[in-house]
């Protein structure tokens, strides 16, 4: 799929409301596909991180793209996911998994102890419609994170997370900043660039403005 890049902001938005990440692929390749095999994980079943570890690793293949930088389980679950810490009531996700999958849960109320000691833990995937904060707290974590490849030494970046050239490709161009998409894009090698659609795109327009600007 091809989107101009107001479109693209649009489709993430509506992307993250769906009830299922759209065309999984089978292999983990990247961190955005991390984060949609983690996203459809937990919401199957809300897990603890040594219960997602294993499975996770196991989706970490050959296919993973050359330049991407691998991040940890951890910084994923932490950026982009909710951890019950067994104080309050039990979220909705985890009590719905656990009182259908463990005989002896069902018919509790979300603030049994016993229920809350299972459920302790356990990471889930936010409520879409309660996920904005969540959202914005990624975005400016990316965003602090491409102000470091904008200010480093060099002319290339060996190895980088596309998730952060995404978020500020977008806000640069938001800001009209082609400038800033021009440089980043001319500091990754060409391959990267031209295998990610979203990148490639508002790299083509930007070079496209700033010649009509000239």
């Amino acid at each position: 799929m091809f989107f101009l890049p107001e479109q693209a902001a649009e489709y993430d938005k509506k992307r993250a409301l769906t009830s299922e990440a759209p065309q999984m692929e089978l292999f983990v390749s990247d961190e955005r596909s991390a984060i949609d095999w983690i996203s459809e994980f937990l919401r199957r079943r809300p897990s603890t991180y040594q219960e997602i570890h294993p499975e996770f690793i196991a989706q970490l293949g050959a296919g993973w793209k050359k330049h991407e930088e691998r991040p940890e389980l951890s910084a994923l679950l932490a950026d982009n996911f909710l951890r019950y810490d067994g104080n309050g009531d039990v979220p909705s996700q985890i009590h719905s998994y656990l009182s259908t999958n463990f005989k002896d849960l069902r018919g509790l109320e979300k603030d049994d102890p016993r229920l809350k000691a299972k459920a302790k833990d356990r990471w889930y995937a936010p409520d879409p419609s309660k996920a904005k904060d969540l959202e914005q707290k990624r975005e400016r974590a990316l965003l602090k994170e491409f102000e470091s490849y904008k200010s480093a030494p060099g002319r290339k970046l060996k190895e980088f997370r596309l998730e952060v050239l995404r978020a500020g490709f977008k806000t640069a161009w938001a800001a009209k900043d082609y400038k800033t998409i021009i440089g980043i894009a001319q500091k990754i090698p060409e391959e990267a660039l031209q295998e990610d659609e979203k990148l490639l795109l508002w790299y083509d327009q930007a070079l496209t403005r700033m010649e009509a600007n000239a």
